[in-house]
């Protein structure tokens, strides 16, 4: 076999595992929103109290390090519903509060139709134009850190100002990141489709969290 062959050969297991890797994220991730979903209207229906800081950012971080750490075994996907299923649970309280204000249906429903919109949009233009977006991935950690540090400083120290700024860097940042591991996946920094899966459902979360803020304070006003 010719050393043009066996490259043609390696570029096409190279497609085709990439292309494996992007269908089990996006079937994974389509049912992760599911649950999540299925959880945060269980909340709702129940009306379950929020769980306070200290209980959400434990459980948080606990499952997504068990997550992470059984991330190429069978257990991690168990840690992946666990996670969502728990990040669906904190999520139906917050949006309980936002459907006792005045027009909170159409502020939830308008927040949750603009995140499908970016998400479909920006993961269309990276799979569409296949451009690289590798290189941003120092500014949203960084910037991710900052904004989580100001997001918790906003709580603090009872600034509702910081807090509105930190919801449209969040917006921005994860839409930065939808891109950044969109880009990944199909140019095959990304392999494994459960930590894929667990940054686009993280991005889509916050994403959502940061539009109900900034929606329901332009509603309020």
């Amino acid at each position: 076999m010719s050393m043009i062959e066996k490259t043609v050969i390696r570029s096409e297991q190279s497609v085709l595992a990439t292309n494996k890797v992007l269908r089990n994220t996006y079937a994974l991730l389509s049912m992760t929103l599911i649950f999540s979903a299925v959880c945060a209207g269980a909340a709702i229906v129940f009306n379950l109290p929020p769980m306070g800081m200290v209980v959400t950012m434990v459980g948080y971080f606990g499952l997504l390090f068990l997550t992470t750490r059984f991330s190429n075994s069978g257990l991690g996907l168990l840690f992946v519903f666990a996670l969502t299923g728990f990040m669906g649970l904190t999520l139906g309280p917050i949006i309980n509060m936002y459907l006792s204000i005045p027009n909170g249906e159409q502020v939830v429903m308008t927040a949750m139709g603009g995140t499908g919109i970016i998400f479909l949009g920006l993961s269309g233009y990276v799979l569409t134009t296949r451009k690289d977006f590798s290189f941003i991935g120092g500014f949203l950690m960084v910037g991710i850190l900052v904004a989580f540090l100001a997001g918790i400083a906003s709580v603090f120290l009872n600034l509702p100002g910081l807090s509105l700024a930190v919801s449209a860097m969040f917006v921005l940042l994860m839409s930065g990141l939808i891109l950044y591991q969109t880009s990944e996946i199909i140019h095959g920094g990304e392999t494994n489709y459960i930590l894929a899966t667990v940054t686009l459902f993280v991005s889509i979360y916050n994403l959502f969290l940061s539009l109900l803020q900034l929606l329901g304070v332009m509603g309020d006003e």
